[in-house]
This record gives structure tokens, C-alpha cells and sequence, in this order.
């Protein structure tokens, strides 16, 4: 019984091993950094994760009426579901936060009309 027991334990923590996956291959890689402070990038992996992004400059008023400069982010990013099909999401960053759009993103309810 103690023999049982101990190789049910053995079992079991060979079991519990991490599985090794395979880090996905860059196929492409474009950054194309700006004088100004804004870029662009393009990623696309093996496994098919794509992205896609431009950033550009923009000047908005602070609290204080006082001009400060932000950094506005545009892009999308792809990957294919466990069921075969493509979720893609859409966002923009800028002074007003992180806002992605996507069939995955649960939305806000439409106010209520009176």
C-alpha cells in the first residue's frame, strides 16, 4: 500500500510539471520612431498576433488652462481565438485614457431615455 501511495505521488508531481510552449517567431517588426516624439509599429508573430499602432503629438489645455503635450495612440491588434475565428480590438490612448472597441469588449449601457 505504501508503494502505491508513493507512486501515486510521483504521478502526481510529474503531472504537475510546466509545459513548455513554444515562444512564437517575429515575422516582422516595424518601429519607426519620429523627431517629434511620435511613431509607428508593426508587429506580426507566427502564431498570428498582429498589431498595428501610430502615435502622434497633440497639444491639449490642462486644468489650468495651461498647454501640455500628450501623446495620442491609435492602432489595432489581432489574434485568433481557440475557435478558429480573429478577435480583433481597435483603441485609442490619449488624454482621456485607454478606450478599445471589440466584439470581446463588453459595452456601456445606452443611457436611459426619458
Amino acid at each position: 500500500m505504501k508503494m502505491f501511495i508513493v507512486a501515486l505521488a510521483l504521478v502526481a508531481c510529474v503531472a504537475a510539471l510546466p509545459v513548455e510552449k513554444d515562444v512564437p517567431k517575429i515575422l516582422r517588426y516595424d518601429f519607426d520612431p519620429q523627431p517629434n516624439g511620435g511613431y509607428s509599429l508593426n508587429v506580426e508573430t507566427d502564431d498570428g498576433i498582429v498589431r498595428n499602432e501610430v502615435a502622434e503629438l497633440k497639444e491639449v489645455l490642462d486644468e489650468n488652462n495651461k498647454p501640455q503635450l500628450v501623446l495620442v495612440v491609435r492602432g489595432q491588434y489581432s489574434y485568433p481565438r481557440s475557435d478558429g475565428s480573429i478577435e480583433t480590438i481597435t483603441y485609442v490612448a490619449d488624454e482621456l485614457g485607454f478606450r478599445p472597441e471589440g466584439a470581446s469588449i463588453p459595452q456601456a449601457p445606452a443611457a436611459a431615455r426619458r
